[in-house]
Parts: C-alpha cells; sequence; structure tokens
C-alpha cells in the first residue's frame, strides 16, 4: 500500500480527497494536516511515501512546507495539487522539492493515478502544467548566437538565408563585398560547416 498524507486547509475538498483515497485499496491515509505548521509535526513523525500539498495554505505556503520539512522526510515524495497555475508557482514548487504538479480540476481517478505514478518514479503533471513548462523551455530554446556569433554576424547569416547573394548583402549593411567574404568565413568556422548551404541549414535548423 501506498502510504499517504494530504495538506489542505479547503476542509471540502480535504475531506472529497480523503474519502477517495480511502475508497481504493491502493492507498493507506496515514496523516490529514489543515496547516502548514501541523504538517510540519505531523510529516516527519509519519513518513508518508507521498504527501498530496496544497501551495495556499493558512500560514505559510505549501511551497515553504517542503522546503523547510523534505530534508528531515527523505522517503517522502511531494505532490501539489492546487488551483494555482501562475509559472513562478509551477517553478518554485519544483525546485522547492515537488515532483508532481496537479491541478484540483482533474478527476478522482487522475488524482489516484498520479499518486501511483509518482510513487513509481514517475512525475505526474497535469496536460495543462506539462504544456506550460514544454513552452517555457521552448522559448528559452538556444538561437544560433550559441555559437558565439557578432551581431553582424548573425544579420549577415540572416540576410544570406533569405537568399540575398554576398553583393546584396554588403548593399543592405553598406559595408564592402570583401567584409561580407570575411564575415562568413567567421561564420563558417564558428558554426563548423564548410559552405553556404551548410551554414544556412544549420541556421534555420534553429
Amino acid at each position: 500500500m501506498i502510504k499517504v498524507a494530504i495538506v489542505e486547509d479547503n476542509l471540502r475538498f480535504q475531506s472529497a480527497l480523503a474519502s477517495l483515497l480511502r475508497s481504493s485499496d491502493l492507498f493507506a491515509l496515514c496523516g490529514i494536516y489543515s496547516s502548514a505548521e501541523e504538517a510540519l509535526l505531523g510529516l516527519p513523525a509519519n513518513q508518508p511515501d507521498i504527501a498530496v500539498i496544497d501551495i495556499k495554505l493558512v500560514d505559510m505556503s505549501g511551497i515553504a512546507l517542503i522546503q523547510k520539512v523534505r530534508q528531515i522526510t527523505t522517503r517522502t515524495q511531494y505532490m501539489i495539487c492546487t488551483l494555482h497555475q501562475d509559472n513562478e508557482f509551477i517553478f518554485d514548487a519544483l525546485k522547492a522539492g515537488a515532483s508532481a504538479y496537479i491541478l484540483k480540476d482533474a478527476s478522482g481517478e487522475e488524482i489516484k493515478t498520479a499518486i501511483k505514478d509518482l510513487f513509481l518514479g514517475g512525475s505526474p503533471m497535469s496536460p495543462y502544467i506539462a504544456r506550460k513548462i514544454i513552452n517555457v523551455f521552448r522559448q528559452n530554446e538556444p538561437q544560433a548566437n550559441q555559437y558565439g556569433l557578432s551581431e553582424r554576424e548573425l544579420e549577415v547569416l540572416k540576410l544570406m538565408s533569405s537568399g540575398l547573394l554576398y553583393k546584396e548583402i554588403a548593399e543592405q549593411l553598406f559595408i564592402s563585398g570583401n567584409t561580407v567574404k570575411n564575415h562568413l568565413k567567421s561564420i563558417y568556422k564558428k558554426l563548423h560547416v564548410q559552405n553556404k548551404m551548410e551554414a544556412v541549414n544549420k541556421f534555420k535548423s534553429q
């Protein structure tokens, strides 16, 4: 059986979650706490396998609770179950030590599956939360200048990738044709390519 504790100050949701877990032979409910203060005492004493924690609690946040208690509850994994969907909450919770993030609008079966998956080594997320995390990483993808290209080299590369000839690039940037060629030599070296086609393909693949 999976030992589960609940840290939730919304008594209605707390009761519904407790009933959900008691309805399954897979879970053993080993603590229900209505505040972080109670949980700070109860979680180390009971050492559940999974602690299901809300973010907004009456005395401190669930994130702060995880930060305080995780060093002394080494066998416990933490699952956030909350209404909050802001990036700040999501990433602060994961940094604090939460390994799962489920929204309260999830179905009972989804919550039970998430607890089971977390126990088995997964990191379950509500689909909306997973998409937000993916979008953040996509926004932070390295661009072509990860290769150390200068601003001018990036301008040359962008114009070249749009199909302009060396002479047209020179005219557009108000530089000489020889300067364009020198920039291209530097670009090829930094991108580790041999010719214009390889450089353009590498740039467009970013």
